[in-house]
């Protein structure tokens, strides 16, 4: 007995044709995004300054003439080259040693709340897009609620009662992100979830689980991209700024943030230990918002193909 032969008519694929070709285009779009992002000089640069404050780092703690908790001058003690180039700080430790473990937790905090952020906010932008309806409407004036709120002070908030743990203030920063992305996510889920590739999955049964996580998410990997260094941009700011306020990383930890209130009561006599974390904390916030603008404007297509930086 023969199997009968399915033919396809040209009627079938011209109808398919677009969502094959909308579907390999979607793969490839975050990678056009990143292309043109290298190809301006603001890109660069940021990813080069970046790097600098990353290799500081990484690599300071290993290279540091002393311990960060070891007592080696007066207090408040000018820079006195070879043997403290920074000079000293309130309590009489090396400046350059405690500029150069400090970074770690800036950065490694930063990052965790960032990502945190990103997954929370993308999950709930993802679902809000494509489901629409009640559940569009609950969850985004759940998210209104969070909005209101400054960062700062929902963060503020919640440390206070708890007390400065790590892992609470990355866990509040992260979640004080996640509206934020999430309406970042849900517009582009709306535009994405009309195009045909998802009507087309939509068609063939799958999963509505899979369509979000297979086929609408690798689409709007673009501009969560930009968000995601705007985001990190501001977790910076507000992790130094918790730190400065007293309520971050707690003495004797190297710490930029802590490094600028313990010593700004000395900064007329010895402006080093307040004025190199400062310069840091900027140069490391510039770099981020340079990656961002870069991966922002190639994604709109400014000074694409222009050779402006």
């Amino acid at each position: 007995m023969s199997t009968p032969e399915i033919r396809v008519g040209d009627s079938d694929l011209a109808e398919l044709e677009p969502a094959v070709i909308q579907s390999e285009r979607r793969r490839s779009e975050w990678l056009m995004t990143l292309s043109e992002a290298w190809r301006m000089g603001r890109t660069k640069i940021g990813v080069g300054i970046f790097l600098v404050i990353i290799a500081i780092a990484v690599v300071g703690p290993w290279v540091a003439p002393y311990s960060p908790t070891e007592l080696v001058a007066p207090p408040f003690s000018a820079p006195d080259i070879p043997k403290l180039w920074l000079g000293s700080d309130y309590i009489g430790r090396d400046v350059l040693t405690r500029v150069l473990y400090g970074g770690r937790t800036v950065i490694l905090l930063a990052l965790a709340a960032t990502v945190i952020g990103l997954g929370v906010g993308v999950t709930l932008g993802l679902i809000t897009g494509y489901a629409r309806r009640w559940i569009d409407e609950t969850i985004m004036r759940l998210l209104d609620v969070v909005l209101a709120f400054p960062q700062i002070v929902l963060t503020l908030l919640f440390v206070s009662i708890l007390g400065p743990r790590l892992w609470l203030i990355v866990l509040i920063v992260g979640i004080s992100h996640a509206p934020r992305i999430a309406r970042v996510a849900r517009a582009a889920t709306l535009e994405v979830a009309q195009r045909d590739f998802v009507r087309a999955a939509e068609a063939f049964g799958i999963a509505r689980w899979k369509i979000l996580f297979n086929e609408i998410m690798p689409s709007i990997t673009s501009p969560l991209l930009v968000e995601f260094g705007l985001r990190l941009t501001y977790s910076i700011g507000l992790i130094a700024a918790l730190s400065f306020l007293g309520f971050g990383m707690q003495p004797p930890s190297a710490d930029w943030g802590l490094m600028i209130n313990e010593n700004r009561i000395g900064i007329v006599i010895q402006p080093w230990p307040v004025f190199v974390p400062v310069l840091l904390i900027g140069i490391l916030t510039i770099a981020t918002n340079l990656i961002a603008d870069g991966l922002g404007r190639a994604l709109i297509g400014i000074e694409r193909d222009t050779g402006v930086g």
